[in-house]
């Protein structure tokens, strides 16, 4: 047994890998008994450096050095699985990287070869195979794009970094019969997964496989120097954005005027932030706000939070305590800071002042939260009305929500289950539920029930159906699962607005990744789609979008997902990226218009596609560039941006205890 797979962390190893091929790999549509075989007795920690090795079975991209990346677990299995491999195959690799994909390679078949340009990553790769007693593989280091045509013909061929075109030395190395499988893209961030087989001496078939992204493949047959992606230059642009952007230094300024203006008669006004935890963000987001609400009347505030939390403060807004359910903590649960804190609750306090000098209570500002995540205190809220409203229902929907009830504290195993095949799902008993309360509205109507109880009734019931459609899709898609999240976002914001008449108008504070345009960024290359691109498509130019940005400060946020709020140093923005350009404008604080831009220079010169930052409630700077950038084009993605060079954290107020284990927020977004 090789060294250091033994023992307590040997069985947790193998436990994690068991794990993530039932998860992340057979759940996703891998079928190849070999593959999954390889994966589960390949240890993918021994292929990462030791500061990373926590991340080995998590199902993403590792910077392993040298500006490369170890890939995913699935791509590693969906490119292998393409290639059809056989146990009498010879293989090749080409961009060996740190040896993970080539060692599950060699697991089944009978003899692969490896080329890696690096020479310290082609050394660290064979080091680890010896380490590991794999003795069918060769790795050696040189120009991996021209192939191996001593060793050649083979049986398959395996590019794992992205040519700007399919080089033509490699696919005439694979034997009639053989595939290939690469990344290949003219744009370094648009590439398309291409298997390609060999059906005769000059003929050659190719077939598409999805949206990937891949490290350009470098040497003679790979990326021309002359395309490979540069560093952008910044240029003349952070002069052009020091002339045009509008300066402030109070939050609550007059120049807040200015905006107001440009957001005109707009029925959405989507105000986004660049992390959870950055006080400028909320306190500005709050000054815009009670501008919308005093000036403009606008009635709605919708957050990216919870709607049973926000219910229960919004109560309280409206002088209704009595309807509030005893011994309920908003927003207890992590990350308890993202809306626990004293930014959020200064303009709470200052909408409750409001709100009480309006007299008719349908005239007043609503709080209300947009999100899926509440699925065992929205089945719970059904229930506590139902029993207020028809005791025999109730008994009949909690049957059926027993279904879920196993779940209710830790819903993502609710997912696991239904995947693996260990629990039939509970999609006819909620929607069952759903359908009979909405059958069931006028009489609820008739019998003088508050339309508010009926609304919040309803959209819990909601809540529990599609929040158990997101938990079945969490494991076998992220684009799926984060489009039926923002997608029930974008739904309870209509229901709140067709809710409140045809006169009422909402504000929207959630995230950039959320608020932006989706197809202006990575994102809608990834088939993805968000709350803002929706209300752009419905509500055209009366949607309002405000995104944000910062260089540098401090943030709160986490380390891992439950872990505790810490505040941390945000590194200087990347060069090249959008931030970086404000950074070097030297305005400390400035809105620059988008959609009717002082200069129209400025947005042409901002078209090109850029990195953007963005952090949720985790931030690991340790991974800056992989964990929290992505390519996007800024005039496309926002109408108005907002800009603060440095920034402080927001001040959480005292924690309360919260029960259950974590949801999970894609990306921590």
């Amino acid at each position: 047994m090789p060294a250091g797979r033994n023992g307590a962390t040997g069985a947790l190893s193998a436990r994690l890998r068991l794990e993530m091929v039932e998860k992340q790999i057979r759940a996703r549509g891998i079928h190849s008994a070999a593959i999954l075989s390889a994966m589960q007795v390949v240890p993918r920690e021994e292929f990462l450096p030791i500061e990373s090795r926590g991340l080995a079975y998590k199902d993403q991209p590792v910077p392993i050095g040298h500006g490369q990346t170890i890939s995913q677990p699935y791509i590693v299995a969906l490119m292998l699985e393409l290639l059809g491999l056989k146990s009498t195959d010879t293989v090749l690799e080409v961009g060996v990287g740190s040896g993970y994909a080539i060692a599950i390679i060699s697991r089944i078949v009978t003899r692969v070869y490896g080329i890696e340009w690096h020479a310290d990553l082609a050394i660290h790769a064979c080091e680890r195979i010896q380490k590991l007693g794999y003795e069918n593989v060769v790795v050696q280091q040189g120009d991996g794009s021209q192939g191996l045509p001593e060793k050649a013909p083979f049986d398959a061929i395996l590019v794992s970094a992205a040519g700007w075109s399919i080089p033509d030395v490699l696919r005439r190395q694979l034997k009639i019969g053989g595939k290939m499988v690469l990344p290949v893209g003219k744009k370094y961030d648009i590439q398309k997964l291409l298997c390609i087989q060999r059906v005769s001496k000059e003929r050659f078939i190719e077939k598409e496989h999805g949206s990937v992204r891949f490290v350009p493949l470098v040497g003679s047959a790979g990326w021309d120097s002359r395309l490979a992606p540069q560093v952008k230059s910044n240029g003349t642009l952070p002069k052009l954005i020091h002339e045009v952007a509008i300066p402030f230094d109070d939050i609550y300024g007059d120049h807040l005027d200015g905006l107001i203006e440009r957001i005109g008669e707009s029925r959405i006004v989507l105000i986004g932030e660049a992390t959870h935890g950055t006080s400028e963000f909320y306190t500005i987001r709050a000054a815009i706000t009670e501008q919308l609400i005093s000036r403009k009347g606008f009635t709605i505030v919708a957050i990216e939070g919870d709607w049973p939390d926000a219910y229960y403060i919004n109560s309280d807004l409206q002088g209704n305590k009595e309807h509030r359910q005893e011994g309920f903590i908003p927003f207890g649960r992590f990350p308890i800071w993202m809306w626990r804190n004293a930014e959020t609750a200064r303009f709470l306090c200052w909408l409750k002042s409001y709100n009480s000098q309006i007299k008719e209570p349908e005239d007043r500002v609503l709080f209300a939260g947009l999100d899926i995540y509440s699925l065992h205190s929205s089945m719970t809220a059904v229930l506590r009305i139902l029993e207020q409203i028809d005791v025999p229902l109730a008994n009949k929907v909690r049957a059926r929500y027993e279904c879920l009830t196993p779940w209710e504290e830790e819903p993502s195993d609710y997912g696991r289950a239904v995947l693996s095949g260990i629990r039939k799902d509970c999609e006819e008993q909620v929607l069952s539920v759903l359908q009979e309360l909405l059958e069931w509205r006028l009489q609820l109507n008739s019998n003088g029930h508050k339309k508010s109880d009926l609304m919040n009734l309803l959209q819990n019931a909601r809540i529990v159906a599609n929040a158990e459609e997101y938990y079945r899709s969490l494991y076998c898609s992220s684009t799926s699962s984060w489009n039926l999240r923002d997608q029930h976002m974008f739904d309870t914001l209509n229901q709140l607005l067709e809710g409140n008449g045809g006169t009422s108008r909402a504000v929207v504070w959630a995230h950039n990744s959320h608020i932006g345009i989706a197809s202006a960024t990575e994102m809608g290359k990834r088939g993805e789609f968000n709350l803002g691109q929706l209300c752009r498509e419905a509500f055209k130019e009366k949607a309002y979008h405000i995104g944000f940005g910062l260089n540098g400060g401090v943030v709160a946020a986490a380390s891992h997902w439950g872990g505790k709020l810490e505040r941390k140093k945000i590194h200087p923005a990347i060069s090249g990226s959008y931030e970086n350009i404000f950074h070097e404008s030297h305005v400390p604080r400035c809105f620059l218009p988008l959609r009717e831009p002082a200069r129209k220079e400025v947005c042409e010169e901002l078209k090109e596609s850029r990195l953007e930052r963005a952090i949720g409630v985790i931030y690991r700077p340790e991974r800056e560039r992989s964990s929290h950038y992505f390519h996007a084009v800024l005039p496309e993605q926002f109408d108005e941006y907002v800009w603060f060079d440095t920034t402080k954290p927001v001040t959480p107020l005292p924690e309360v205890e919260s029960h259950g284990a974590p949801d999970i927020f894609p990306f921590g977004l």
